[in-house]
């Protein structure tokens, strides 16, 4: 070969005066070398095992030319970096490869990993590689060489050809004793695969395209080629053709077919550095119209060495699994997706197409219904019974009988017409079911029903009935008494009413962070509003050197929103470098996790913990590199090193590793030899754990006031520690859970990176290590104790056989040394024959967890501070209207155009609109009244009057006036008269939508109307059991109703109060023509023939459940009136949040009035795509992302929430306000911002089913805990400690974690969490929609929980799930600043209706909907209601602002 290279001083231009233009050249002619041994060892200390490979490269040859490109400069002053040689690739167009690759045999290759043990054998192996950069191809293909190969200019392209004629991979396996399978201990798992390899990788790295706008300090660095870079793997594939493949376990084994044909091919792969990026591979498999085949033999006997006729065998598979093509997709996180194959042949249709894969693979919503239908299918079942009866006859045998009966329920429901659950709900159905599937006939049809009707009913199920009636029909009940006896009572807990605490009022609730013993400890710690303010602070300056250095060391603790927004508004010169470096870094930390946060855990995340280990790696050392304590103590950690382990000599890598090779076939094949002398390695969570375990841990010296911590410093007691690591605590949390949930739990890869995880916690403060266990149970969250109890079941039995026993770390005696004062409690001591036996272990843990939860109050409060923005304190006075104040002191309440009006003319103009309104509404109902008794009389005579005229014009001047008092003063619709005005307004609205619904006969209104009106108008008996619902009486609420006690119960005045006090003074007209003349009419056939009055009479008779309510309703003008708004087009749109059960952006509910009124108003729609049973934060966050939607639109929006969507869009709207200045600006910017609320059905105050259920799952767990002590006696060690492995699994599975951060929100604890912390604006007016089922309302699939919230409560005023006195938009049990605040805003408090909680919903409800629902239209009801009062009463007084007459024209361009 030749080089030539020229070296130049730049003189010109100026602006890279000081580089070094350089030139080389590099050619290489056939360059050969005959044969290169190369071996390659890997080891660690502290782990078992090891892994060396030798092998032979013989005829390696290499051709080509490598050059500078054309004008390559470099800056002789740059940092030497390794990164930097990116900067200076050269142009290559280099070809070299191997003719002949093996394994020697003599070389003794072998990887061992502790729990297998793999031989490889190679032979007939070929690389041939080709490297492209920077110039095109000369078009001259040489033998041997890749085709097709277009020219790279920018990066280098690497092509490699590899193949393989025979490769050979023996594996020994250690397998856990499992005698109910005879599998015994010391089996080994013993697999030989054999067969060719062929393939072509390749791999293009290249700048990333990046706009020259992306300079910002949150996107990739420029000058940072790492992050400035990315790898194309696009088009590669692996192909492997297998001779031969076998499996083996005792006696049975698995045969694979010859030629069998697996290949995977990369269909698109685009990554950065930094791995973001998606996958998309396409994975085929070819049997040869062969199954694989599984032998048995007897117990002790070889299946490769028995006898034909000692030998059982079946094939596995069935003919549409035997070959296949599938696609699936790999996220950035390592999450697998199976799609559906497009590129290469077309779509195998079926019962095993590719969602059958994803629903085993990566679950959705779907994948049940799949694999119903595959049990279903006969022909795949009975493969699968043959398959179990070679494996063990028991396992068979229960099978059998499973499915048996699941195809027997399935024959039933086909011939009964069962087609859903609607069709099995009503009790007499179920009834004949359930008899049919016991006796195979109707005989115990009487039984039954008395059964159903008490569990619906409330009463909970008969349980010596239910044992009786199974004793007579069930032949398996004397077998199986004691377990069948288990089973019913846990149904009875289930079905039963279960007493549960009940809330009480707290009053004076402050912030945590403002509680006095938390805010002493913050004193050095700035807070939230303060970082705001200083980092926008002279945007001009660069940041002080202190406070650059004080956010940078803050950073892991803020949120992925504050680190990013601290990025975004300022400028990279602004900070110091290494800050800037390490806040980069943190952001890129975040973003990472918070991918991994939604994502993780299961079959659908096995690549998780490869892709979590290259950044996680680098963070840890980071971190505890920078660790002061490790640093200030760095001769106290090497001594403890030292005497803790007198190492002798160390041989090299490689000698160490031959010699477990030569000792492996004399000891264990599997790598358990250990050495003479094991090495310790000093980790810090080993110290840790072994200090507490010696008692060594320095406990706190109280006379002094000072805490000497594991790193030799003390640490004023009082003062918040901070730790110093690069991943903060809520980071930590959800890394460590990903790894708990890992399918490959047991793999090296996961326990390195958990080990590095307790190592990082380790090096830091105490508080910092409670933190964790805070966040690991509900993360983002207040802490779910329930949660962390099954978190922490599973990091006591964390997983560390990959570590030499004595690197292994003793999960109790760490956890004590983090958490002084508990003794956490050992599974063994509370299994039978333990000391604890007849205590539960769950409880024990669940205490812990409990405890875990107080002890991280000071955390909490710590989040609240720097997180979250205050601009009130607890103590500060409420904003009141200027009204009450008489003064304008505050921006809140006063909006005047002209600035220059002194305070004395602001106020007195106020003071003119404010007198000005109130005459208007007087005179407005004066004359309303007037015409009040001819308008019911005579209602078409008195239309077509002046007075009727004048009446209509006087109130639409007092909405006028009332909007021009609310542009004066934000806050005036907080007065008395104006809020009662208000109300009455929403409650007219609401009547006169269900009047319009009624008269375009919309959603099968008038239907449900003739069924409502039939049932308000039967003498009925309330859920109580006596007769309180009748049309006529007077239902109030009282204590004695109410759950709560009276001294505790909340003040209902302002709630039911709907109209003023000088409405009440006025007459009250009878109608003379009342709806009694129409005894046995139904108004609502024919509407059309009835006047509007008689039609608002039976509109109100029928909804509105108070009787007081009823009366005010029918003598209010407002209402009798029917005034529509003026026309035209709203400038609004809505963010609605359903919901706990909700497809998100994909729901229907309200669709079609939605519809209705984005035409009539062209009001927006944007669904939040919240998730079902999720956290309440994780559905802010949801709610946020569709309100920077609206910001785009440029919309003022309201937010409108439905059950436990309340609870989300309010703590979407404090997270916000609480938020950084940009997300402030989503709630009070110039365009877009919020301006109303509407709470449906609102369970955002809990609901008693939350806490009664909590109570049902505790209970449920104990005794299914009793169930497998009792079951011990019968079963072996090992599969017990299997069953409760998969249940601790289970328990700490992310589906499991992530529904209990949902259910806190109906528990005590979340609520006051929730209105503890949260902030809202005090100027959005704010409208409730409740409810109170009754008989004739009930819908038949809410019977059960109906009744038993009635019993579990003491209160049947509710709709099924929430009570009306609970459903307000304003804490109930949690009284402070902010529910006060927001008890104020609470102005549209709509009559109570006659109606449920699903009242929103019709085709979500479709499937449970009955015979007896759809007679009574109980689904069929007026939607319009739950919408258009609520925007149009915030129009009318100007809350919602028409659309000026350009945008009509542009909007009528766009087809609204």
């Amino acid at each position: 070969g030749t080089m030539v290279t020229e070296n130049n001083l730049i003189s010109s231009p100026s602006s890279i005066l000081g580089y070094l233009q350089y030139d080389y050249a590099f050619d290489v002619y056939d360059s050969q070398i005959d044969a290169v041994t190369c071996s390659v060892g890997a080891s660690h200390p502290m782990l078992v095992g090891g892994t060396m490979i030798t092998t032979i490269f013989e005829s390696i040859y290499m051709h080509g030319s490598a050059t500078a490109r054309q004008g390559a400069i470099i800056d002789p002053g740059e940092w030497k970096r390794k990164r930097n040689i990116l900067r200076h690739l050269p142009a290559v167009d280099l070809t070299f490869g191997v003719q002949n690759v093996f394994i020697p045999p003599e070389s003794l290759s072998y990887s061992d990993t502790g729990n297998n043990m793999c031989i490889p054998e190679l032979e007939g192996g070929r690389v041939m590689i080709r490297i492209l950069g920077g110039i095109a191809d000369t078009g001259e293909e040489k033998e041997s060489e890749p085709s097709s190969v277009s020219p790279v200019i920018d990066g280098i392209k690497v092509i490699a050809d590899i193949g393989v004629e025979a490769v050979c991979l023996d594996y020994d396996s250690s397998v856990m004793e499992f005698p109910e399978l005879e599998i015994f201990d010391g089996a080994k798992l013993k697999t030989l695969i054999s067969g060719a390899i062929t393939g072509q990788l390749s791999g293009h790295l290249r700048p990333q395209t990046l706009p020259l706008s992306s300079r910002s300090t949150t996107g990739p660095n420029r000058k940072n080629p790492l992050e400035a870079y990315e790898v194309d793997f696009s088009t590669s594939s692996v192909a492997v053709k297998i001779k031969e493949c076998s499996t083996t376990l005792g006696h049975r084994r698995v045969v694979v077919p010859t030629e069998t044909f697996i290949g995977v091919k990369i269909v698109e792969s685009v990554v950065d550095m930094s791995l973001e990026g998606k996958t998309q591979c396409e994975l085929s498999w070819d049997f040869q119209g062969l199954s694989p085949i599984l032998q048995v033999t007897k117990p002790g006997q070889s299946p490769a060495q028995a006898m034909h006729e000692n030998r059982r065998q079946i094939s596995i598979l069935i003919p549409p699994l035997r070959q296949g093509r599938l696609n699936f997709h790999v996220s950035s996180v390592g999450g697998i997706a199976i799609k559906e194959a497009k590129t290469s042949r077309e779509d195998r249709e079926g019962l095993y197409d590719w969602k059958f894969f994803n629903a085993l693979v990566s679950p959705d919503e779907e994948s049940p219904e799949r694999l119903l239908k595959v049990v279903h299918d006969k022909r795949s079942m009975e493969k699968l019974l043959q398959v179990l009866e070679l494996i063990n006859a028991d396992l068979h045998k229960i099978m059998r009988y499973v499915l048996t009966q699941i195809w027997r329920a399935k024959e039933i429901f086909d011939q009964e017409g069962i087609e859903g659950p609607g069709h099995a709900i009503p009790g007499h159905k179920l009834a004949r079911l359930i008899s049919l599937f016991i006796c195979g006939d109707v005989s115990q049809v009487a039984v039954l029903v008395p059964i159903i009707r008490r569990v619906t009913s409330g009463g909970g199920l008969d349980v010596v009935k239910v044992k009786e009636l199974l004793r007579q029909h069930v032949e398996a009940y004397e077998e199986w008494a004691p377990e069948i006896d288990r089973v019913i009572r846990w149904v009875a807990i289930m079905l039963d009413p279960m007493v549960s605490p009940q809330m009480v009022v707290e009053h004076e609730v402050p912030p945590l962070c403002e509680v006095q013993r938390h805010a002493a400890q913050f004193r050095d710690i700035p807070s939230a509003r303060e970082l705001y303010d200083r980092i926008q602070d002279k945007p001009q300056l660069p940041l002080a050197v202190s406070f650059s250095n004080l956010l940078s060391g803050l950073s892991p603790y803020l949120s992925f929103s504050q680190v990013k927004y601290v990025l975004e508004v300022r400028r990279q010169r602004d900070w110091q470098p290494s800050d800037l470096r390490r806040i980069r870094y943190v952001y890129a930390v975040k973003k990472k996790v918070l991918d991994i946060s939604e994502s993780y855990g299961g079959l659908s995340f096995l690549p998780q913990s490869f892709l979590v280990s290259v950044f996680l790696g680098e963070a840890t050392r980071a971190s505890m590199r920078a660790s002061r304590h490790l640093k200030k103590n760095k001769r106290s950690l090497n001594h403890q090193w030292s005497s803790t382990s007198q190492r002798p000599k160390k041989d090299s890598t490689l000698s160490t590793l031959r010699r477990r090779r030569m000792q492996a076939p004399k000891a264990n094949p599997l790598g358990d030899i250990v050495e003479s002398s094991e090495e310790y390695i000093a980790t810090p969570a080993g110290l840790v754990s072994r200090a507490n375990l010696t008692d060594e841990r320095v406990n706190m010296d109280a006379s002094e006031g000072l805490v000497l911590n594991l790193s030799g410093e003390f640490e004023l007691l009082g003062q918040y520690e901070l730790g110093d690591s690069l991943l903060g605590p809520a980071d930590v949390a959800v890394l460590l859970q990903a790894g708990l949930t890992s399918a490959m739990k047991e793999s090296t890869v996961v326990q390195l990176n958990q080990r590095m995880l307790l190592d990082l916690i380790a090096t830091q403060p105490r508080s910092f290590a409670i933190a964790v266990l805070a966040e690991i149970g509900n993360n983002g969250g207040q802490g779910s104790p329930r949660g962390l109890t099954s978190a922490l079941m599973a990091l006591l039995d964390l997983q560390q056989s990959s570590f030499t026993p004595v690197n292994r770390l003793d999960m109790h005696a760490l956890l004590e040394s983090w958490l002084p004062g508990f003794k956490i409690p050992r599974r063994s001591d509370y299994m039978a024959g333990g000391r604890w036996a007849r205590q539960s272990y769950y409880e024990a843990i669940f205490s812990v967890a409990k405890g875990i939860i107080e002890d991280a109050e000071c955390y909490i409060a710590l989040k609240s501070h720097i997180q979250q923005a205050r601009y009130n304190s607890e103590d500060d006075s409420l904003p009141q209207p200027r009204e009450y104040e008489g003064l304008a002191t505050e921006d809140i309440g006063l909006d005047l155009g002209d600035s220059c009006a002194t305070l004395e003319q602001k106020n007195s103009k106020l003071m003119t609109s404010t007198d000005l309104a109130k005459k208007k509404i007087m005179e407005a109902d004066r004359l309303g009244h007037g015409i009040l008794t001819s308008l019911i009389k005579d209602e078409e005579d008195t239309k077509k009057s002046g007075k009727y005229k004048l009446a209509i014009k006087a109130y639409q001047e007092a909405f006028e006036a009332c909007s021009r008092v609310l542009e004066l003063d934000k806050l005036a619709f907080q007065t008395t008269w104006f809020r009662e005005f208000y109300n009455r307004n929403y409650d007219a609205l609401m009547i006169s939508s269900m009047h319009s619904n009624v008269i375009s006969d919309v959603d099968k209104v008038r239907h449900w109307f003739s069924a409502l009106r039939r049932g308000s108008s039967a003498k009925t008996v309330s859920q109580t059991g006596h007769p309180l619902l009748q049309l006529d009486d007077t239902i109030a609420i009282s204590s004695a109703e109410c759950k709560i006690s009276p001294s505790s119960a909340p003040e209902e005045k302002n709630v039911f109060e709907g109209i003023g006090e000088f409405i009440s003074n006025i007459g009250k007209p009878k109608s003379k023509r009342s709806l009694a003349e129409l005894s046995g009419v139904d108004v609502f056939e024919n509407p059309e023939q009835y006047g509007d009055q008689i039609l608002i009479d039976a509109i109100i008779d029928a909804i509105v459940y108070r009787v007081q309510d009823r009366e005010k309703l029918k003598n209010d003008p407002l209402v009798r009136l029917l005034i529509p708004n003026p026309p035209g087009k709203y400038d609004f749109a809505i963010v609605s949040a359903m919901g706990v059960i909700t497809e998100g952006e994909r729901g229907m509910e309200l669709n079609d009035s939605f519809q209705r009124v984005k035409e009539l108003r062209g009001v927006e729609l944007v669904r939040s795509d919240t998730g079902t049973a999720r956290s309440v934060e994780y559905n802010a966050m949801k709610i946020i992302e569709a309100i920077e939607s609206v910001a785009d639109m440029g919309k003022p929006y309201g937010l409108l929430g439905y059950s436990q969507g309340c609870a989300n869009a309010l703590m979407a709207e404090s997270l916000l306000l609480s938020g950084s200045p940009k997300q402030r600006a989503y709630l009070t910017g110039p365009r877009t911002r919020l301006v109303c609320r509407h709470l449906m059905f609102s369970a955002a105050n809990g609901s008693t089913h939350g806490p009664a259920a909590d109570v049902k799952a505790q209970r449920l767990i104990v005794m299914c805990e009793e169930f497998f002590k009792y079951q011990q006696g019968y079963f072996s060690r090992a599969f017990a400690s299997f069953v409760l492995q998969q249940l601790t699994n289970f328990m700490d599975s992310a589906p499991f974690q992530k529904g209990m951060g949902g259910a806190q929100s109906f528990l005590p604890d979340g609520c006051r969490a929730f209105w503890r912390e949260a902030q809202h604006l005090p100027h959005i007016p704010t409208c409730t929609m409740r409810g109170v089922l009754e008989n004739h309302t009930l819908p038949e699939s809410l019977e059960m929980i109906s009744h038993l919230l009635t019993k579990q409560s003491g209160s049947a005023l509710h709709d099924s799930q929430v009570h009306v006195y609970d459903a307000v938009g304003y804490p109930v049990y949690c009284v402070n600043r902010n529910g006060r605040l927001l008890k104020n805003c609470a102005v549209g408090n709509s009559a109570i209706q006659r109606t449920h909680h699903w009242s929103p919903l019709s085709e979500e409800v479709e499937f449970v909907e009955t015979k007896r629902d759809q007679l009574q239209g109980s689904f069929e009801c007026a939607k319009d209601r739950h919408v258009f009062p609520w925007i149009d009463v915030n129009a009318r007084f100007g809350f919602i602002k028409y659309v000026p007459e350009r945008e009509k024209e542009k909007m009528s361009d766009k087809g609204v």
